[in-house]
C-alpha cells in the first residue's frame, strides 16, 4: 500500500533556508497581519518581540546580519512605542 507522506517533502523544502529567514519571513507576515488593526503600540511590540529573537538566536542557526537585524529592531522599535498615541 502507497500512502502520502507529507513530511520528507516539507522537510525538503526547509532544509534550503536557515532560521534567520524562516524569522524573517515571520516578521514581515506578522507585520502585515498587524497593519489592518491600525496600532502603531502593537507593530513596535510586534517589533520588539522579533528583535529580542533575532538577537537570541544563536549564530551557528543564523547568519551575523540577522544579529545586526535584531539589535536595530530593539533600537527603533521602543522609540516607536513611546511616540505612538494607539
Amino acid at each position: 500500500m502507497l500512502e502520502f507522506v507529507p513530511m520528507p517533502l516539507i522537510d525538503d523544502f526547509l532544509l534550503k533556508y536557515n532560521v534567520g529567514q524562516v524569522l524573517l519571513l515571520a516578521f514581515v507576515l506578522s507585520v502585515v497581519a498587524a497593519i489592518p488593526l491600525g496600532s502603531r503600540k502593537v507593530l513596535s511590540l510586534n517589533a520588539i518581540t522579533f528583535g529580542l529573537l533575532f538577537v537570541v538566536v544563536p549564530s551557528s542557526l543564523a547568519p551575523l546580519h540577522y544579529k545586526f537585524l535584531g539589535i536595530a529592531l530593539l533600537v527603533v522599535a521602543p522609540v516607536l512605542y513611546v511616540t505612538a498615541r494607539k
